[in-house]
């Protein structure tokens, strides 16, 4: 098994180069595939490792998928019924989960954030954008369907940190319990 920094290094490398056309189309997309328990390893290592793209002249730039699906849960209009029902059924998990992945997948209000993020850094010199945390995506949605929803819209080289395993050349598992999904259409590095 790879270690984190040379799966690091070849994202770096790989960069660098560019992606090459090729059948899944061009778009700038990558993802840098880990175990979920190596988690908390790939945080600890982020500052390290922006900063090795900063030295190679990369304007970095972070999109956390749970800094945004908190926020779009705090704001929405639905909080106060939400707080209110769990309070009188505390343990019905499944609701609760039900509403919330409706709320963070209606409107596709989590894919117009990261789709104005990239718009917003198309204006820049050399961005490149990590998107982390994608284990907060859990149990309301892949980024799969995030990714597929904004196909022809990466014009910035985007990083997915993807905890789960590669189980072929185009296949994934999420967190390494979900079925693998084949529907990426991105160059997949590690795991």
């Amino acid at each position: 098994m790879e270690s984190l920094n040379d799966v690091w290094n070849e994202l770096i490398e790989r960069l660098q180069h560019g992606r090459e056309l090729g059948y899944a189309g061009f778009e700038p997309v990558y993802y840098l595939i880990f175990s979920p328990n190596q988690i908390l390893e790939v945080k600890r290592r982020m500052p390290a490792w922006m900063t090795k793209l900063r030295n190679k002249e990369w304007d970095v730039h972070t999109f956390s998928i749970a800094e945004q699906i908190l926020d779009i849960l705090r704001n929405s209009p639905l909080r106060k019924i939400w707080i209110a029902a769990d309070r009188k059924n505390p343990l019905e998990w499944d609701k609760t989960n039900k509403a919330l992945s409706n709320a963070i997948e209606t409107n596709g209000e989590l894919e117009s954030r990261l789709m104005h993020k990239l718009e917003e850094l198309e204006k820049q010199k050399n961005p490149i954008l990590l998107v982390t945390d994608l284990e907060a995506l859990h149990p309301y949605i892949r980024i799969g369907v995030i990714e597929s929803k904004l196909q022809g819209k990466f014009r910035v080289p985007t990083v997915f940190l993807y905890p789960g395993e590669r189980t072929g050349k185009t296949k994934l598992k999420f967190l390494k319990f979900y079925p693998e999904d084949g529907n990426y259409r991105s160059v997949h590095i590690g795991g």
